[in-house]
């Protein structure tokens, strides 16, 4: 029996979807290579980008599902501006999805319950700038800059402009606002660069839950990126991330909702004109604890120009 509705469960539980885009990430997921890589300053990018994202999400054991199928087709526009701060290489990026969700479960009882969302996730805003190992250098003097070793901080912000229903158990946005410090390193080895970040996401109080207030603890991050560059700027790389805490509180009340999950996949980019490029990635969930376990699919085409 198929049964037309928007996830409709009993009111102690709750579902809480997020979904940020482009640089793909659920409740502090993030696969993003190349983050702190060194370029010329006064570099513009402009990206747009389309996501598949496909999964079984288990949320909490204790709610009445045996079976939790997402299906969502996403678009995002990315723009990236350089620019040098004190000598040093900073940028700012900012990110903008809008996300078409379809999706299905299975009720104990056997019922199947389906719905959809449609309309803008929240936008995300990451300022970042490298401290060591990556001057502020304009076009011409970067041509002749070898990259070594950099070492990076950045801050990304969770804006909550995606669209929400206090009354509704699946939601695109978070109606809330989330806040990620960030450090990383880049090392350069011939054609190979190597990556490592690692970051906290901080999360205020969501007070318009199904009429209640939901708390979230932190959730650490930890992401590695291993990428070879060919002599015609194509590159293909290899990424992971590994993530934790994240548990959230009901009114008080804890639940079993803390996560210990790790992700794996791989990118692919090349160039198609002068200042254009296509990139693809692909990632999947090696080990899932607690839900989220799903697979996705990307492809970007990148602009830059000075």
């Amino acid at each position: 029996m198929l049964e037309k509705t928007f996830f409709v469960l009993p009111k102690k539980h709750h579902i809480v979807w997020v979904l940020f885009l482009f640089t793909i990430s659920i409740f502090g997921q993030d696969l993003e290579p190349r983050v702190y890589a060194n370029v010329a300053k006064d570099l513009n990018v402009v990206a747009v980008g389309y996501v598949f994202m496909d999964g079984n999400v288990l949320t909490e054991p204790s709610l009445p599902i045996a079976d939790f199928t997402v299906q969502s087709h996403n678009l995002a526009v990315n723009y990236i501006r350089t620019f040098g701060l004190s000598n040093k290489l900073a940028r700012v990026q900012v990110s903008l999805p809008y996300s078409f969700i379809d999706g299905q479960l299975t009720g104990t009882n056997g019922n199947v319950l389906a719905g959809s969302r449609n309309g803008f996730a929240d936008m995300k805003v990451r300022f970042g700038i490298n401290l060591l190992g990556s001057p502020a250098l304009d076009k011409s003097e970067f041509r002749n800059f070898e990259q070594k070793t950099i070492l990076g901080v950045s801050l990304v912000t969770s804006i909550p402009t995606g669209k929400y229903y206090g009354d509704k158990r699946f939601n695109i946005g978070t109606n809330r606002w989330g806040f990620k410090p960030e450090i990383g390193v880049s090392k350069r080895f011939a054609h190979v660069y190597a990556e490592a970040y690692g970051g906290i996401w901080f999360y205020i109080d969501n007070n318009d839950l199904l009429g209640k207030k939901l708390e979230q603890k932190p959730t650490f991050s930890l992401q590695g990126h291993a990428s070879y560059y060919f002599k015609n700027n194509m590159w293909i790389g290899f990424n992971t991330t590994f993530f934790f805490g994240g548990k959230t509180i009901t009114d008080g009340v804890s639940e079993d909702s803390q996560m210990d999950n790790w992700r794996v996949g791989g990118t692919f980019s090349t160039p198609i004109a002068k200042g254009q490029s296509v990139k693809f990635q692909y990632h999947i969930g090696a080990y899932t604890n607690n839900g989220l376990n799903y697979y996705a699919l990307s492809v970007v085409y990148q602009y830059s120009f000075f």
